[in-house]
């Protein structure tokens, strides 16, 4: 092991926990009803499950990939390893811009959701600017610090979340007797509503030059992280369906079944690991997007955003990843800003999965055409996640991507003279 490697300042089970705050967010504190109502009682339980298993292949591509690409950027790096800087510029700068776009969105929702006494609009904008400075200062200091808050922040928003299955097992209750009906003309609503509980542990590598070990630390994060969830989202599902016969119509599933099984205490306890794990995606966020940005300057976008600091932090790239959070809270709404989640996700899975099947054809990085048997499911997964998203999500995605290639045609202009 190296010096470098040493003094890294991720450690492997900050890495996990990265994965799971980011696949553990604020949507499974909703989504238990909508699943429920695309396949009502238990089959909403075995699409959760069924769900996970079909993402396998996808977090095995990337933790296939992350092992043997030890620097940062993740599908960024990947895409470049396969196919060249353009088609590696195309996937990042639009993954860029939606995590800047989600992290705009998520600064919004949580303080409008956190019970202050602020007015919609302007005052809500301006506390929402206000955390955003907060955690932007917090992740300047260094990313052992970073990886210490979200790390705190991700144990204290399971810790409500394993009391209720912890109190479901405890006060047992049956799932109704139709329960292990599966309509499968519904399967591709419902598989598609767990999808996007599920993503997030493709955010991993991203941080693998800052990881010790990273060639064991991102495999195990990657699917570490995705395995837990999915033991986690089973048996969460498997508590409403048990506790609320109207879970379809429910607004707070997980509170409402915390409440029946361990009583105002539990329900409040659930209620607040909302905004904890809002919170601790909002530091994920801040923390893991700049090295996205980052990782595109290394060749195809310059005016210095490349250099990262001793502390693990890409200083310039964290201070412009700021500052367009910032400006898309005042000009924008929360569904607005969730508009290119979709298609990004997409975007990373097959070209993931596509950069796999060309290394693993050229037989490079130590990867053979055996891979193809995980990468070609993945590739698979990834287009049917296609079909979820709308034509907008496409056109918002086209329209960032042209301002992306403007700047990096500026960038190159700019480096040449």
């Amino acid at each position: 092991m190296t010096e470098s490697t040493k003094t890294r300042p991720v450690g492997p089970f900050a890495l996990l926990a990265l994965g799971v705050n980011g696949i553990v967010g604020v949507g499974i504190f909703f989504i238990p009803a909508g699943l429920a109502l695309a396949a009502p009682g238990g089959g909403s339980v075995i699409m959760f499950a069924l769900t996970a298993l079909a993402l396998v292949p996808v977090a095995l591509s990337f933790a296939a990939l992350g092992k043997r690409f030890d620097e940062d950027g993740g599908p960024v790096v990947f895409a470049r390893a396969a196919f060249g800087q353009w088609f590696s510029f195309v996937v990042g700068w639009v993954a860029f811009v939606s995590a800047v776009s989600s992290a705009a969105a998520v600064m919004v929702g949580l303080v409008a959701n956190a019970g202050l006494p602020l007015s919609p609009g302007l005052p809500q904008k301006l506390a929402a600017t206000l955390l955003v400075t907060v955690l932007a200062l917090v992740c300047a200091t260094g990313l052992r610090i970073s990886a210490g808050v979200w790390t705190t922040l991700t144990v204290l928003k399971l810790i409500p979340l394993v009391l209720l299955v912890g109190a479901y097992f405890v006060w047992y209750r049956p799932w109704p007797e139709t329960s292990w009906h599966v309509d499968w003309g519904t399967w591709k609503t419902a598989g598609l509503t767990a999808v996007f509980a599920y993503q997030g542990f493709e955010i991993v590598p991203v941080l693998a030059g800052q990881s010790r070990g990273s060639a064991r630390s991102v495999p195990m994060a990657t699917l570490g992280s995705l395995g837990l969830a999915a033991a986690l989202y089973v048996c969460l599902q498997s508590a409403c369906v048990a506790a609320l016969p109207e879970l379809a119509r429910s607004g707070s599933p997980l509170v409402d079944a915390a409440a029946i099984y361990g009583g105002p205490l539990l329900a409040t306890l659930v209620r607040a690991g909302t905004n904890v794990s809002a919170l601790g995606i909002a530091v994920g966020m801040v923390a893991a997007t700049p090295h996205y940005l980052s990782t595109l300057a290394k060749g195809s976008l310059g005016f210095s955003l490349a250099d990262t600091d001793a502390k693990g932090v890409p200083q310039r790239a964290l201070a412009v990843t700021w500052l367009l959070v910032t400006i898309l809270i005042q000009l924008s709404d929360r569904k607005e800003l969730f508009e290119l989640s979709s298609v990004t996700v997409l975007a990373q899975y097959v070209v993931t999965a596509a950069a796999l099947a060309t290394l693993g054809l050229r037989r490079e990085r130590g990867l053979s055409p055996a891979h193809l048997a995980m990468a070609l499911p993945a590739a698979a997964v990834g287009l049917w996640l296609a079909s979820g998203a709308t034509w907008n999500e496409f056109t918002v995605a086209g329209v960032a991507l042209l301002l992306g290639l403007a700047l990096r045609a500026v960038s190159r202009s700019v480096d040449r003279s």
